[in-house]
């Protein structure tokens, strides 16, 4: 099918929302379970447990005995009872990140208790539009201490929408900010995948929406998920991108396979660094990834650094590039946001 496509369902027993593009899987979204004590995006109250001044930040107790690790210390103190957000996804046995920097998010707004202030999406940009948006904003957030992001699908959303989110957004958290005080307790759990599908991928709005039984099998998406676990990706001009997970970091090389024109190796790489982000995102992968690129010419860096930001431009997932290391690699970070797919498959038994 042409066009953008949600589909939500289950795999292997987890609720589970796939995103298709011309029939093209894009982006995915499981549950995971139990390999995630609490999923990004929960809101936790925490204790403070110690700082650890040599790694800028400070261990917080959650509940269940789990672990986080905060980067924001100032003014806080162990035995300190703090109402915290899993920011991301750490590797097996390490603390989770979590941030006092809390975000409500709906769908078409994003209270933001830490941060004050009105903004508006980027993306709109018509001036009556965002004029319109600026004052339902104001009239919403009137008297709160809290600030408001607006996001692109407010611009065709009806006022009232608008109004009754962010209502419902601010009421919720100014009941969690005033509860600061008490146990360890889980205060908002992380959305489901289907939550956070009607949440991140309505805007632009889809061709189609399918929730019906069996919709993962119909649309043949157990066979692309089982297609991402192959170390080696094929790319359109007959090169491979292999990928490759560590501890430390995630190691992809770029070949151009039979082809050794003088060409082929600028072809392989741009390639590569426009199917990279998929990739990426599918497999679950983040923390520093490092790109051994084929060989090319050091005049042609600079096009393959276009391409790889132009990709990543796109990408929901905050990404830094870094640039070229001495030895010839490219080196980029990337925010742990999900559990990868390959400790998911493994809890399975698969």
């Amino acid at each position: 099918m042409k066009g953008r496509m949600i589909v939500l369902g289950r795999y292997r027993g987890r609720e589970a929302a796939a995103r298709l593009v011309d029939g093209r899987l894009e982006d995915l979204i499981l549950d995971p379970g139990e390999a995630l004590a609490f999923a990004p995006g929960a809101i936790l109250r925490a204790t403070v447990d110690r700082q650890m001044k040599g790694q800028g930040g400070a261990f917080v107790r959650l509940p269940g005995g789990e672990r986080g690790f905060l980067r924001e210390t100032r003014g806080i103190a162990p035995g300190q009872s703090l109402i915290v957000q899993i920011a991301g996804v750490a590797e097996a046995g390490k603390a989770a990140p979590v941030t006092l920097r809390l975000l409500f998010k709906g769908r078409l707004a994003i209270v933001t208790p830490m941060a004050p202030g009105l903004n508006i999406s980027r993306r709109i940009r018509e001036t009556e539009v965002r004029a319109r948006l600026e004052r339902i904003a104001e009239r919403s957030m009137a008297g709160a201490e809290a600030g408001l992001i607006l996001r692109s699908a407010a611009e065709a959303a009806a006022e009232e929408e608008i109004a009754e989110e962010i209502a419902t957004l601010r009421s919720l958290a100014e009941a969690i900010a005033g509860d600061s005080v008490g146990p360890r307790e889980l205060l908002l759990d992380a959305p489901g995948p289907h939550e956070e599908a009607w949440r991140d991928w309505s805007d632009p709005a889809p061709a189609a929406v399918d929730q019906e039984d069996g919709a993962f099998a119909r649309h043949g998406i157990d066979e692309m998920i089982a297609q991402i676990g192959a170390a080696s990706v094929r790319l359109a001009g007959g090169g491979e991108m292999a990928i490759e997970t560590t501890r430390a970091l995630v190691a992809v090389d770029v070949n151009t396979g039979s082809d050794s024109s003088p060409a082929a190796g600028l072809r392989a790489n741009i390639e590569a660094a426009r199917e990279l982000p998929r990739q990426l995102r599918l497999r679950g992968l983040g923390g520093m990834v490092v790109i051994d690129a084929a060989p090319m010419p050091k005049r042609d860096r600079a096009a393959f650094e276009q391409q790889l930001r132009a990709a990543f431009r796109g990408d929901a997932g905050d990404t830094a590039l870094a640039g070229w290391t001495p030895l010839g690699n490219y080196e980029l970070q990337r925010r742990r946001d999900r559990l990868p797919l390959a400790r998911l498959m493994q809890g399975d038994g698969a």
